[in-house]
């Protein structure tokens, strides 16, 4: 039986554009006959030779073959990977830079849909490299290179980049992408290995390695030796979350630090979600607490709580809190939490935020006020539905900007206004944005 063959893209000819202006994304934009061209790798101003990648009926996705007149912005990416992986996106322009654009991105974002804050938070940020604690590499053995690559996936393609070094993540690990391959490379199980889970504290690093065949003795041997020699928390992951177990050492666990005020600890390990950034994290949630003005006496509602990062600092400044989050594990990590450190004015309830049942306890009562930390996707359930809380102060933590910007225009429809607005420069070196943003009361909610 004959296979049908992949037909390969004919690429078209390399084409010279001005770019325009910059996409919310970090790239640059232009236009060929009047279709547009988002491109990797240039700037606004900047003159350059692209190769369209990819067309569809709307726009054209490029990316930068040579750079003819340069932008005052461009800087030398420091990773010689950058080109091909699709971990950052603007290595090319200065980290103040950096800043500005996603400053200016969101605001122009808010404008759009007619919101101005009132006044603008200086944006919080942290080292621009070797920030990142938290990450999920990828693993592939690859016999015609003869070796294993160990990094993250290439822009736009499944496969893992060819790299040697990774200048965002903390460097015992991303200086150490060459001792990861050779590690890997002598298991016998070397091609079954598909991915590293990678998580650190100010202390100690873990390594999860999840393999999809049981790994023999000689193997386990390996793991083991390399975690004692290196300083490794290594555990091994053969199914899903709760098939993870500790290598070496036996007991592996990772703590966060929240409140820079205080002595409160969280239990982690590489597998549950956590702040990339523990700086920013810290600066966070400081700016949060600072921004809801607590005071002993008031009862506040931490949406999304997850393993109780603003959860518990909130609950050494208030009388109560309450906690919602949709996973089980994770709540039940929480409440552990709360009592590891001797908090006792927390209860937790467990919800689909996403689809709210406005019969259940919590959601009858009034707060003084809430936090919202929500995913990507944002908050609009809960959203539109907030005034039934009457929380003086609401602070919204956004790691996406559109949901933001469309939950902030339901928030403000109901009687609050945008009062502070910033961004968090939580990944240095790529477009992401994240932002906090703090709603007051204006108009008191009927009785």
């Amino acid at each position: 039986m004959r296979t049908k063959r992949r037909r390969r893209t004919r690429l078209s000819e390399p084409q010279q554009v001005t770019i325009e202006t910059m996409s919310h994304e970090g790239r640059g934009i232009a236009h060929i006959n009047g279709k547009t061209v988002f491109v990797f790798g240039a700037l606004a101003g900047e003159t350059v030779l692209i190769q369209i990648l990819k067309s569809t009926r709307n726009f054209d996705q490029a990316t930068t073959l040579e750079v003819i007149e340069p932008s005052p912005l461009r800087i030398t990416p420091r990773c010689e990977a950058f080109q091909v992986c699709g971990g950052c996106s603007l290595q090319h322009v200065d980290n103040d830079d950096q800043v500005n654009l996603k400053q200016e991105s969101l605001l122009e974002m808010m404008a759009h849909a007619g919101l101005q804050p009132e006044q603008l938070l200086p944006a919080l940020r942290g080292a621009a490299w070797g920030y990142r604690n938290k990450a999920r590499l990828g693993v592939k053995h690859v016999a015609k290179k003869g070796r294993v690559l160990v990094g993250f996936r290439e822009r736009n393609t499944p496969y893992i980049a060819d790299m040697r070094r990774c200048e965002v993540l903390l460097p015992a690990v991303g200086h150490q992408l060459e001792l990861l391959s050779d590690l890997v490379g002598e298991l016998d199980a070397r091609a079954q290995i598909p991915q590293i889970e990678v998580a650190a504290d100010a202390d100690q690093v873990q390594l999860v390695f999840r393999h999809l065949q049981t790994l023999g003795e000689d193997d386990r041997r390996r793991l083991e030796e390399f975690a004692r020699v290196h300083n490794f928390q290594v555990l091994l992951q053969p199914g899903g979350p709760e098939t993870v177990e500790a290598l070496y050492p036996a007991e592996s666990e990772l703590y966060l630090y929240p409140d820079l005020d205080s002595d409160i600890r969280i239990g982690f390990n590489a597998l549950d979600f956590v702040q990339v950034n523990p700086d920013i994290n810290r600066q966070m949630v400081a700016q949060a607490l600072d921004l809801l003005e607590l005071r002993p006496e008031h009862s506040t509602l931490d949406l999304f709580c997850g393993l109780g990062n603003f959860t518990l600092p909130l609950a050494r400044r208030c009388a109560q809190v309450t906690g919602v989050e949709v996973d089980e594990p994770m709540l039940r990590r929480a409440r552990a939490a709360a009592l590891a450190n001797r908090i006792e004015n927390t209860e937790y309830f467990c919800a689909d935020l996403f689809r709210p049942d406005p019969e259940v306890a919590w959601m009858g009562r009034q707060f003084d006020r809430i936090l919202l930390d929500p995913p990507r996707s944002g908050a609009l359930e809960m959203a539109q539905t907030i005034d039934r809380f009457d929380a003086g102060r609401i602070v919204y933590v956004s790691c996406q900007p559109s949901s933001l910007v469309r939950d902030a225009a339901i928030i403000c429809a109901q009687g609050y206004r945008l009062s502070q607005l910033g961004i968090m420069d939580m990944f240095p070196q790529t477009a992401h944005v994240e932002a906090m943003a703090l709603f007051e009361r204006v108009k008191r909610r009927s009785k």
